[in-house]
Formats: C-alpha cells, sequence, structure tokens
C-alpha cells in the first residue's frame, strides 16, 4: 500500500502498481504461469458479508476464534467494522476517526481476545473486542514518512508490524503492551538485505509468525520475494521459492500445517505455498485468479474457510465514490 496523506493518495494500489512496474520490471504479470499442479481450477468464489457505506474501501481482516467474529477495516477513514457469525451485513465497531485514526490496514486478533488495529501514518492502536474500549496506542516518532501496514502476532503474545516506506519491523512486547503506550521502535531492519531496485519507495507488506514462534515471514511486493526473520538469532533470509514468485504480494497467512496462502492485489489472484519444516524454503501449488476479487489485499484462513478481502481500489480509493451503498464486500473461497 501507499500513502501519507490519504486525500493526496487516494488511487492506493493503482499508484503503487505503476510503481512496481517502473521498479521491478513486469510484476503486473501473474505470479507465475499455472502448471499442471498449480490450476486455477475449481475454486469457489462467493460473498461472505457485506460492509456499510459508500467509500469503505476495505484493506485489512482478523478473525477471533474464540467468537467467530470478523473485523475488517477502512483505508478511507479507519472505520473498523464487524460481522458476526451468521450475519450477511457487518456493522460499525470502531467508527471513522476513533482515536485519530485515519486509515485501518492491519488487523488482528490475540489470544486474550485484545484487536489490533495499525493506521499507516501513525502506528498501533489496541481495543477491547467486547466493549471497544482503548487499551493501548503505539505509535512511530518523529515526523518522517512511514506507511505502518500488516502485523502478526506469535504465540508468546508479541506483536511484530511492517513499515513498507522504512523496510522495517517493529516490535511490541507483552510488557510494553501492559503499560497502556508509547513509541514503535525497529526490531529489525531489512533494508540491506532487499534487492536494489531503481525508484523504489515500497517495500514489506504482508507479515505472518510461524504458529510455534520460531520465525516471521515478510513479502516483499515489488521484487516479490518472502523474508524469513529467525527470532532466536535475529537472522534475516530469503526464503527460496520454487514455482512462482510474490509480486503484487500483499496480506499472508501462514497455517500450523505449513500452508501458506498470498494475495497478490493488483493481479487478481491468490496463491497458495507449502512451506518446509522451518520456513526457508517455499513451492507453489496453487494459483487462484479471478476478477470477482475486486483487487484484493488480505486474507484471513478461519473456521475451514478463506475470507478476502475486496478493496475496489481501482474504483478510485477513498476519493472516489460509486454510489452504490452495498458495493463493498468480504469474499469466501473455498478450496484455496
Amino acid at each position: 500500500m501507499l500513502s501519507q496523506q490519504k486525500k493526496n493518495l487516494a488511487v492506493t494500489l493503482l499508484a503503487l502498481a505503476a510503481s512496481v512496474s517502473a521498479g521491478a520490471g513486469p510484476a503486473a504479470a501473474a505470479p507465475a504461469a499455472p502448471s499442471a499442479h498449480t490450476a486455477a481450477s475449481h475454486a469457489r468464489i462467493s460473498t461472505a458479508f457485506t460492509l456499510p457505506g459508500e467509500r469503505v474501501y476495505p484493506e485489512g481482516i482478523a478473525a477471533d476464534p474464540r467468537t467467530g467474529a470478523v473485523y475488517v477495516g477502512s483505508y478511507a477513514d479507519g472505520t473498523v467494522y464487524r460481522a458476526l457469525p451468521g450475519r450477511s451485513r457487518a456493522e460499525v465497531f470502531l467508527p471513522a476517526g476513533t482515536d485519530g485514526r485515519r486509515t485501518a490496514n492491519g488487523l488482528r486478533v490475540d489470544g486474550r481476545g485484545r484487536l489490533w488495529v495499525t493506521d499507516s501514518t501513525a502506528g498501533v492502536t489496541v481495543y477491547d473486542t467486547r466493549s471497544g474500549t482503548r487499551l493501548a496506542r503505539f505509535d512511530v516518532p518523529g515526523t518522517g514518512p512511514r506507511f505502518v501496514n500488516d502485523l502478526t502476532i506469535t504465540p508468546d503474545g508479541t506483536a511484530y508490524l511492517t513499515d513498507s516506506i522504512r523496510a522495517v519491523v517493529y516490535r511490541v512486547t507483552r510488557a510494553q503492551l501492559a503499560t497502556g503506550g508509547g513509541v514503535l521502535q525497529p526490531a529489525y531492519d531489512l533494508t540491506p538485505t532487499l534487492t536494489r531496485l531503481p525508484d523504489r519507495r515500497f517495500s514489506l507488506n504482508g507479515i505472518t509468525a510461524d504458529p510455534r514462534g520460531r520465525y516471521l515471514l515478510t513479502v516483499d511486493m515489488v521484487a516479490g520475494e518472502l523474508f524469513r526473520i529467525d527470532l532466536c538469532s535475529g537472522a534475516i533470509t530469503r526464503v527460496a521459492l520454487e514455482g512462482g514468485n510474490l509480486r503484487n504480494g500483499d496480506g499472508i497467512d501462514l497455517a500450523a500445517d505449513g500452508t501458506l496462502r498470498v494475495v497478490h492485489n493488483t493481479t487478481n489472484t491468490l496463491t497458495r505455498w507449502r512451506t518446509n519444516g522451518d520456513g526457508t524454503r517455499a513451492r507453489l501449488t496453487r494459483t487462484v485468479t479471478d476478477p470477482s476479487l475486486q483487487i484484493p489485499t488480505t486474507l484471513a484462513h478461519t473456521r475451514g474457510r478463506t475470507l478476502v478481502v475486496r478493496s475496489q481500489f481501482d474504483r478510485g480509493g477513498p476519493a472516489g465514490n460509486n454510489g452504490d451503498p452495498t458495493a463493498f464486500t468480504i469474499a469466501e473461497v473455498r478450496g484455496l
């Protein structure tokens, strides 16, 4: 994603696609040409629920495994929506501008039922999912460019967040969370490891944690590469990708069985990868490309189904308006 001021950079993903194409060659191409074992066949795509509002432009999603509730964030104004089990329409959980939030990008529900919401221009805020009460807030210090994008939470309760402009990963520990807030400090700087590309302005996007807490995986959306961060040694290495790449890679999710699911935004593509035991290699096993994904930005795999955010940023981003109050939806994908 990209933006410093949402009004000035309304067409978020389309502008990013242009920068990717300029900096990394044919980035708008599909992640990989499907082969016999990666054919995009028989995936079932439907609508899970709708989001109220004419300018939602959703970006992030999080599922609460304890309750079945699903939370979705609006890139346009920072609204956070909640879809309850069995409901076909979400409701507003946190109104636009809550706690000064301009955007709602990365969302996660941790093991204690707390909802984490990133604001690309500021940092991350943590809420009680029962009452909506703010529990903590952490901001990037200073006034320099930043884009706090996605986050993940390890089994010990530590949160890790990507910054797409600074190419760093921030960390918030359980002890820091207990203080109620503070500043975000980089835990890992991937700048020296990234592939050097001309006119690069953006880099890290989606991030996910090994369910056993050994490492993180984060995607360089411009070069299409995946990086592994060892949480014990701090070593940062490229993951060996077999059968494709992660260009336009946005949200990613690593399951306990080693399945890695990836959203490729501007190509309307989802991919599934099989990782090895230590996350150093990943092999492409499935590719699904369908225009009905409507510029997907991220996903949540929960209760046997994959929920995918249809951002529809190609309609004009936060400054656009198609006049249809039911136009914004979350997709359900079976067979990914």
